[in-house]
């Protein structure tokens, strides 16, 4: 049976915020969400446990500790959610894990923040740009954050974009944050602007993304053979954003 079980004691969280970081397009929406978890000290809150899911066990170095490949971690003091994952989702389960998510979120009263990268080659010093999108009225949130609207039409794919269906079509507020990427490497810089001037303002919260930015090389080399498996799966697996003209 398909479900989200705890992990440890309860937390007393009130319409957090939950920031979803599968692996994408320059793996921006994984290395925002994964160094939120760690510069927050998030807890491991519960494992995601949804039809078609990779059954492998993730365990990190210098830690004995194994653990499912998609977790979703929580700060009570930040009124925040986050999901980790450590896997790509196959195609033929896209559908029954956004679906399984979806009815999670809306149990949860949670607002979700959807993260994606739009292929873009970036000139030298040039900062990636972001837009938000959304559905049912979140719209509103963008609009006071100030957060740019897509310039042309386009379309979101994989879990993210799955994601983004189920909440447009129960009506249910979410927003997506599309931020200009790297098609080819993963990429910190967009990752740290998608946090910076995307995630944090919406979640209310602060986080330092210099070391991001100090690590760049460091983070593209451990995260480039990831990446790459990426690349090859495809589109239905691979979250991201690209113009409608492409898609059709």
């Amino acid at each position: 049976m398909a479900q989200i079980r705890q992990q440890g004691p309860e937390m007393d969280l009130e319409e957090p915020v939950l920031v979803e970081g599968f692996p994408g397009l320059g793996l921006v929406g994984k290395i925002a969400t994964d160094h939120l978890i760690e510069e927050l000290d998030m807890r491991y809150y519960a494992s995601v446990d949804c039809g078609g899911l990779p059954r492998v066990g993730v365990y990190r170095g210098g830690d004995r500790t194994a653990r499912p490949p998609v977790r979703i971690h929580a700060s009570e003091e930040h009124d925040l959610l986050a999901l980790r994952s450590d896997a790509p989702i196959k195609s033929d389960a896209v559908g029954s894990v956004a679906e399984c998510l979806t009815e999670w979120i809306v149990g949860q009263d949670a607002l979700p923040l959807y993260l994606s990268g739009l292929p873009a080659e970036r000139e030298g010093e040039d900062e990636p740009d972001i837009y938000g999108i959304g559905t049912g009225n979140a719209a509103e949130r963008l609009e006071e954050r100030g957060i740019a609207m897509p310039p042309e039409d386009g379309v979101v794919t994989g879990p993210t974009g799955a994601l983004i269906n189920r909440a447009a079509q129960r009506g249910y507020d979410s927003v997506g944050l599309v931020v200009e990427s790297s098609p080819q490497f993963p990429d910190p810089e967009a990752a740290s602007v998608l946090l910076e001037d995307g995630v944090c303002p919406i979640a209310d919260v602060e986080v330092e993304v210099q070391e991001l930015l100090d690590r760049a090389a460091e983070i593209r080399e451990k995260r480039e053979q990831f990446a790459q498996q990426m690349q090859q799966i495809g589109q239905e697996e691979s979250s991201q954003a690209q113009p409608l003209r492409m898609y059709q």
